[in-house]
């Protein structure tokens, strides 16, 4: 599945253009009057209850809008915009990370509880198209509260789950409540920070925070389920949200101007590509489960959201105000930041959906791979510190190369895997890819952000759009795909293998009499110890085959980061080598 979907942060970065002018008070002048002083007394008391009101309603001015707060309360918004990143991240993780798991307590197939991560990622996808409006029409004190309050209550129904219908519907509502919860802990972080640090440091703390989620989800799991089932999971989700709730509660964000921006077509446009994201959600998750064509309706399933696409989009293109603007995104420089971010996230779909469930499959237990998940989680937050310190528009190209160069090195580390690799075996490979991911997101988002913001506010809409569409959606198409690539290239290798051995092969015999002798002592019956032996040969093919089908993967991925490395050298020095303009000829 894919990881966080840093498009949240997309939705909250309009506080990167920083506030918008107040609202002049529109004063007319009165003829003087005398008044007695009782009646002067009276009313000056409750012109100053009209003012203090009135200074909590009103947004704050530019200046304050944009200044830095001090210290001590910057760390307490820097600590609430934390808590609201695990928070969303762990509830999150929790579903994806131990799917068997909720299999197992609902009494259903793994591949049925798959629906779990449809119903979560649905809302969790598309509803941030919508809070940028949201939040502008209705204020960021109701946008707050009304989200961290749906988190609690959904977190308090999922104590009551009982069967798969249920949790469904507790997880529809988790993924909607989870899209306004990134957005927050998005614009907690920036609110402490002047303008100067919002880009450098609120940036890279804020993606860096909701990309570790999934991974500490991983790390936090084995300990918290143990023998008890997932109650403990459960708890700790409503633990969680309690406790953002209280520092929302505690630490209100600066309000900005309100108006009123949602029209009955955005309700339509939204609707139409809701749709066909749900569509490809589904199709993705669920086809590799159902071997694509095992399951007609997904075919139906795709048609349908290419239709609902296209017609939003035809929607879109013949309004006055549309939400999208579609000859922006259509330009050639938007058209190079998308394929850039949606070919990054493909790659990055080694790390999601490759080694954890390669070694799901070989049987390595959850509590065996949490030293790994530390490890990418410690990789990724280090990746944003890096952003931190060296991160600058001049140096995205850079930041590029060496991340995809960090890509291919991992890669190539875990394509050498073999049936007695375990997580340990894959530390420094993962650590890698997973400090690679911070180092392109944080500048790749910077550079859509700039050129959003330098063309409008109105324009950041179309960008969130271009970014849930690559990274949200691209993360899922992504592991279906992978998924899908390693399904059939097992199957092809388990045929090679199963050819290559064969009954008056001297290899294969000697296998098997080995084999039979070790169980000599287990079963008394000759006949029974080569059945026996012959299984367990068959098995360790399988074995075999389906880690070869993954080497098979990890060298694709190789491959995409060296071609991908390639084209952005080529890029670049073709800018370097493009003659400058000469002054002398310009009038």
């Amino acid at each position: 599945m894919s990881g966080p979907t840093p498009a949240d942060a997309a939705v909250g970065s309009s506080a990167l253009a920083g506030a918008g002018p107040a609202r002049p008070e529109a004063h007319r002048s009165a003829p003087a009057q005398a008044t007695p002083p009782k009646a002067i007394s009276t009313q000056a008391s409750s012109a100053q209850a009209t003012s203090a009101q009135r200074t909590d309603q009103q947004p704050a001015t530019p200046a304050a809008q944009n200044s830095a707060l001090p210290l001590p309360r910057a760390l307490a918004y820097l600590a609430a915009a934390t808590a609201l990143a695990v928070t969303q991240g762990l509830g999150q993780g929790f579903v994806s990370a131990n799917l068997p798991a909720y299999a197992a307590e609902l009494g259903v197939t793994t591949t049925q509880a798959a629906w779990l991560v449809v119903a979560y990622t649905i809302p969790r996808t598309a509803l941030p198209l919508m809070l940028i409006k949201l939040r502008t029409q209705f204020g960021l004190r109701r946008f707050a509260l009304w989200g961290i309050t749906a988190q609690v209550l959904v977190a308090i129904a999922a104590l009551s789950i009982t069967d798969l219908r249920s949790a469904i519907i507790v997880q529809l509502l988790a993924g909607s409540a989870a899209a306004t919860l990134s957005t927050l802990a998005f614009l907690y972080t920036l609110e402490p920070l002047s303008p100067a640090w919002k880009m450098r440091l609120g940036l890279p703390f804020a993606l860096a925070l909701m990309m570790s989620g999934p991974s500490l989800a991983r790390v936090v799991s084995p300990a918290l389920i143990g023998d008890g089932g997932l109650g403990w999971l459960h708890l700790t989700s409503l633990a969680l949200a309690m406790v953002s709730m209280a520092l929302v509660w505690l630490l209100p964000l600066r309000p900005v101007p309100h108006q009123k921006v949602i029209q009955p077509l955005d309700l339509l446009s939204f609707g139409l590509i809701g749709l066909g994201f749900g569509g490809l959600i589904a199709a993705f998750v669920m086809g590799p489960l159902h071997d694509w064509t095992d399951a007609p309706w997904i075919g139906a399933l795709l048609v349908v959201a290419v239709a609902a696409l296209a017609l939003a989009v035809a929607i879109e293109l013949n309004r006055r105000m549309p939400i999208l603007d579609i000859r922006w995104l259509v330009s050639p420089a938007m058209l190079h930041l998308t394929a850039t971010l949606l070919l990054f996230r493909l790659i990055l779909s080694e790390q999601s959906a490759g080694a954890p469930r390669m070694f799901q499959a070989l049987g390595v237990a959850p509590e065996q791979m949490t030293g790994l998940f530390a490890v990418i989680v410690a990789a990724s937050l280090l990746g944003g510190l890096a952003c931190v310190g060296w991160m600058r528009p001049d140096r995205i190209a850079a930041f590029h190369l060496t991340a995809l160069a960090l890509i291919m090195a991992g890669a190539w580390m875990d394509s050498h895997a073999s049936p007695d690799t375990r997580p340990m075996q894959m530390l420094v490979s993962q650590a890698m890819i997973a400090f690679a991911g911070m180092l392109f997101m944080v500048p790749a988002m910077m550079t859509g952000l700039m050129a959003a913001l330098a063309r409008g506010p109105q324009y950041l809409l179309s960008f969130v759009i271009v970014f849930i569409s690559t990274q949200s959606l691209g993360g899922v198409i992504g592991a279906g795909l992978f998924s899908t690539l390693v399904t059939h290239r097992q199957a092809v290798h388990l045929q090679d293998l199963t050819a290559q051995m064969q009954p008056t092969d001297p290899a294969t015999v000697a296998a098997i009499a080995a084999r039979a002798g070790a169980l000599a002592q287990q079963m008394p019956d000759a006949a029974m110890r080569q059945a026996q032996a012959v299984t367990g040969l068959v098995s360790e093919a399988s074995r075999q085959a389906m880690v070869m089908a993954y080497d098979d993967a990890y060298r694709l991925t190789f491959l995409l980061a060296a071609m991908a490395a390639g084209a952005l050298l080529l890029h670049v020095l073709r800018d370097r080598l493009a003659p400058l303009p000469n002054p002398s000829t310009q009038s």
